[in-house]
């Protein structure tokens, strides 16, 4: 952690052990133990803290990113003109039947038929492009 290698330890402990003497040692040692645990508790306490608020930060963040957007996809649904309703297909054209001369029993009639005009094909609604906008957290919510 710290870069401290086991001869620089025992270093430490002979010069311990010559300061204190073999009957306080014990004691010294198992106190700097304990003082050492609790900065570990401690700091890891922080730490976790810490990330706690990064992480709700995050949270309440997305969730008003999420409540911005779907309020810009709701006001997009309300102000853009629905799509036009296609034309209906309209149907064929009636034979019409011109009058005729006296009809001759003798002879069959036969009628023409008539002539239709193919349907138009039926053109697509334009579709009104709306640019991508980009969510900075930074920026106000804009009004819809």
């Amino acid at each position: 952690m710290f870069g401290i290698s086991f001869t620089e330890l025992l270093l430490v402990g002979l010069v311990a052990l010559l300061v204190l003497g073999p009957e306080r040692l014990p004691g010294a040692a198992r106190t700097a133990g304990l003082w050492i645990g609790r900065l570990k508790r401690s700091f890891n306490a922080i730490k976790q803290e810490v990330e706690r608020e990064i992480g709700a930060d995050d949270i309440r963040r997305q969730l008003h990113n999420e409540h911005i957007l779907s309020l810009e996809q709701e006001a997009r649904k309300i102000f853009t003109p629905a799509q036009e309703e296609p034309t209906p297909v309209q149907p064929a054209a009636q034979p019409t039947i011109a009058p005729q001369a006296p009809v001759n029993t003798t002879a069959p009639v036969v009628a023409e038929p008539a002539t239709t005009e193919p349907a138009k094909p039926l053109e697509p609604a334009p579709t009104v492009a709306t640019p991508a906008v980009p969510n900075d957290p930074t920026l106000p919510p804009r009004a819809p």
